[in-house]
């Protein structure tokens, strides 16, 4: 069973920067695709980024390419979400998510493809 825990968001002004960071614990992160995704109130969980677990392979979401950078450390067994320019749209509860692949090129980006979830980590950007 793989938990996830993420840390790392905040209250930031828009034009800012965040970095949200996503551990494994009890279980190593290798050999599992991750993804972030970003839920609004009243709305519905959206995908945000994702990445192989060999990290050769990336995809974003369109509202935030070339803003956000996701990332991962094999041997911490820690994925990131680097948040650049932040905008008061992107004010939401960001989760990670986790799921056993074979294909280490493979990259997931709908939220039924994952089988592991964090709790979620409160994102604010004020205007």
């Amino acid at each position: 069973q793989v938990q996830l825990v993420e840390s790392g968001g905040g209250l930031v002004q828009a034009g800012g920067s965040l970095r949200l960071s996503c551990a494994a614990s009890r279980r190593t992160l290798s050999s599992y695709a991750m993804g972030w995704f970003r839920q609004a109130p009243g709305k519905e969980r959206e995908f945000v980024a994702a990445i192989s677990w060999s990290g050769g392979s990336t995809y974003y979401a369109d509202s935030v390419k070339g803003r956000f950078t996701i990332s991962r450390d094999n041997a911490e067994n820690t994925v990131y979400l680097q948040m650049n320019s932040l905008k008061p749209e992107d004010t939401a509860v960001y989760y990670c998510a986790a799921t056993y692949m074979a294909d280490n090129r493979l990259v997931l980006t709908t939220s039924n493809q994952y089988s592991h979830w964090g709790q979620g980590t409160q994102v604010t950007v004020s205007s």
